[in-house]
């Protein structure tokens, strides 16, 4: 007699939409109303990782999409599971990550504020997530499962990137269905091509300039679009500068390359006199514009997907399209001039190596050797290929700024600016490639909220190597709050001995000094598996420049003495 066929589900139609829209691997965390798109995992092709806390979960999917460049599935369960992804979410949104977010709902019943009492039970689970994903859809029957999900897909996809939310009752998921497998969704995003007239204009403006200049954001990055800004910059020879988010889109040591030193007026300063300023995947915002001091003197071509972007701080010949197609377009459309033409030969390049002599020259100046050396020693230790991810710490700061990524990639979570993002992010890109190691760097205060992500690493051998600075507290916070108050509250904190606690999760560690970080860290990236590396410092930032542009009553409103701070202050450590 022939095998009976097993029952499906609709826990089973997720999965197979996911597989038949190239997914390949899942994170999330199960829960009560969940169960059936878990159970349905099980007997996937899909490879799923499994981290302890719903925020983490998210963390690591959004690091997987930005080291992929493709769609992160992440599956949580119902109410508090849900809401716990929010902080995660909003990093990816911040980032343009393209997260698809799966939650469970309460049974169909409880939907529209039902009131029926379930548990995990909101009136509007959705409305949660409206203010930070893109879209948010809402499944009521099985048969909406496969074209929900592409849906979601796609809108996660489409420029800009971002993440999205999709939920689907307890009942529905455990509903038996009859319709054949899902082996085949489309769900191919719209592209975002510049306009024709806008192209010519910018080429006009950008062939005419005498000093033209480029700032290239994480839009450069995320399109993909490096070989066309290198192209384009150099047919124009304009020097090029990366926003924090943008590291890596052009070469850190080429000759037009001002590297990443956006929080320094000598920077400021270079970028105002530009005559003609192209921005390109960046909105110019609070970090990108050295807190809002950043007065241009020239004409803006500004290049976005974001449309909400577009001259959101100053007035721009706007072009609303992908970095990739724009910047192609461009290079193709400017008159090419040899290196020099606006004066004598290297003129541009002669320019930008004496930016970074003036930037050199005021770092050395504070007596900051050790935090040099520190950082130094990480970059040395870490594979030219390798990625590497940031939590808010006084080390990430520096990072930003100095931290050449070479071939790998430099992720942090100065998009959203939340704690905790460095080591779950970490695992996510060693999940996406477990031949290549990956570096992780927190603070001790940092460390803490995913420490038990260690477990998740020693279970699934994830070749990440944990950097710990441990200061004792709130490092930056610290800071800040001495400056401004002459004491600091609520910065001290308590912590384990990390080396013993990581060696209590199977995970060997080893605690280091400013010499021995470089071969420690090393033989760390070097072993197979995870690994940590605690680094017992008080290191400190570099001084501020943008405090005192306008203090003598100069041009615009920036930020006063006793406003701003030298690094974003929310919730950082």
């Amino acid at each position: 007699m022939p095998t009976a066929q097993r029952a499906r589900h609709g826990g089973d139609l997720v999965v197979e939409s996911l597989t038949a829209l190239g997914a390949s691997t899942v994170f999330g965390l199960p829960g009560q109303h969940a169960l059936g798109a878990f159970d349905a995992l099980r007997r996937s092709g899909l490879t799923y990782v499994g981290l302890r806390v719903e925020n983490n979960a998210g963390f690591a999917a959004d690091a997987f999409a930005r080291v992929t460049g493709t769609v992160a599935p992440l599956l949580v369960s119902t109410g508090p599971g849900a809401l716990m992804t929010l902080a995660a979410l909003q990093e990816s949104a911040a980032a343009s990550a393209p997260v698809l977010a799966i939650g469970s709902q309460v049974p169909t019943a409880g939907l529209g504020g039902g009131r029926k009492g379930y548990l995990h039970e909101l009136v509007d689970q959705k409305a949660s997530f409206r203010d930070i994903v893109k879209s948010v859809h809402t499944v009521r029957t099985a048969s909406q499962i496969p074209s929900a999900v592409a849906a979601a897909w796609a809108s996660a996809l489409e420029a800009p990137a971002g993440p999205v939310w999709l939920e689907i009752p307890q009942d529905v998921l455990l509903a038996p269905v009859s319709v054949p497998p899902v082996t085949s969704l489309r769900a191919a995003p719209r592209p975002l091509p510049p306009r024709p007239e806008l192209t010519v204009e910018a080429a006009r403006l950008l062939s005419a300039a005498e000093r033209p200049v480029i700032l290239a954001g994480g839009g450069v990055v995320r399109a993909g679009a490096r070989q066309e800004l290198r192209a384009l910059a150099e047919a124009l020879d304009a020097p090029v500068t990366t926003t924090f988010g943008g590291k890596g889109a052009f070469p850190w040591d080429h000759p037009l390359s001002l590297q990443s030193w956006l929080e320094d007026a000598h920077t400021t300063e270079f970028l105002e006199d530009a005559d003609v300023l192209l921005v390109v995947g960046s909105g110019l915002g609070e970090l990108s514009s050295n807190y809002h001091t950043f007065r241009p003197r020239g004409r803006l071509v500004q290049i976005e997907a974001d449309l909400g972007k577009l001259e959101s701080n100053h007035p721009a010949l706007g072009i609303h399209a992908d970095a990739r197609e724009a910047l192609a377009a461009l290079a193709e459309a400017v008159t090419p001039r040899p290196p020099g033409t606006a004066g004598t030969a290297g003129t541009a390049a002669k320019a930008a190596a004496g930016l970074l002599t003036r930037v050199r020259e005021r770092i050395d100046a504070q007596g900051l050797e050790l935090e040099q050396r520190v950082l130094g020693a990480v970059r040395d230790a870490l594979p030219d290929d390798s990625p590497s991810f940031w939590d808010m710490t006084i080390l990430s700061y520096w990072a930003w700024s100095a931290f050449d990524p070479r071939a790998g990639a430099l992720h942090s979570a100065q998009g959203a600016g939340g704690l905790g993002y460095g080591f779950p992010a970490a695992l996510g890109a060693a999940a996406a490639d477990p031949g290549r190691p990956v570096l992780a760097v927190s603070g001790d205060g940092g460390a803490m909220y995913s420490i038990a992500e260690l477990a998740t690493a020693h279970q699934y051998r994830l070749p990440v190597t944990w950097l710990i600075v441990d200061d004792g507290g709130y490092g930056i916070l610290r800071e800040y709050m001495t400056d401004t108050f002459g004491e600091a509250t609520a910065t001290e904190l308590s912590r384990p001995d990390f080396v013993t606690l990581a060696e209590s999760f199977g995970v060997p560690a080893v605690r280091t000094t400013p010499e021995r970080l470089r071969a420690d860290l090393a033989g760390a990236l070097a072993a197979p598996g995870p690994s940590v590396v605690v680094l017992p410092a008080l290191l400190r930032m570099f001084a501020p420049t943008h405090l005192d542009r306008f203090a003598d009553g100069g041009p615009g409103d920036g930020p006063g003495p006793d406003q701003g701070c030298s690094e974003p202050d929310p919730d950082q450590g």
